[in-house]
């Protein structure tokens, strides 16, 4: 099971195709639920050079942003092999 890490939000490079996922609405959504209390998901993220790189929850990262956040709680993943 994957145990969720705080990692700060700074550190974290979205790639242009994560991107092109963003959704204002949906994050305008997520937005709402954390303010009435609704946890925070954890977004998905790998280990690249120096930084971590999303993999996953660009909308989940964006309302996290939108509220100020500093850290975001995220699942450490393996990059996929092709």
């Amino acid at each position: 099971m994957l145990k969720a890490i705080p990692v700060k939000i700074m550190d974290i490079y979205v790639p242009t195709d994560r991107r092109k996922e963003l959704d204002q609405k949906k994050v305008d959504t997520i937005v709402e639920a954390m303010m009435e209390g609704e946890p925070e998901k954890p977004v998905r993220v790998r280990e690249g050079k120096g930084r971590y790189v999303l993999v996953g929850d660009v909308n989940q990262l964006e309302a996290s942003k939108t509220l100020g956040g500093d850290t975001i709680a995220a699942y450490l993943v393996q990059a996929r092999k092709f």
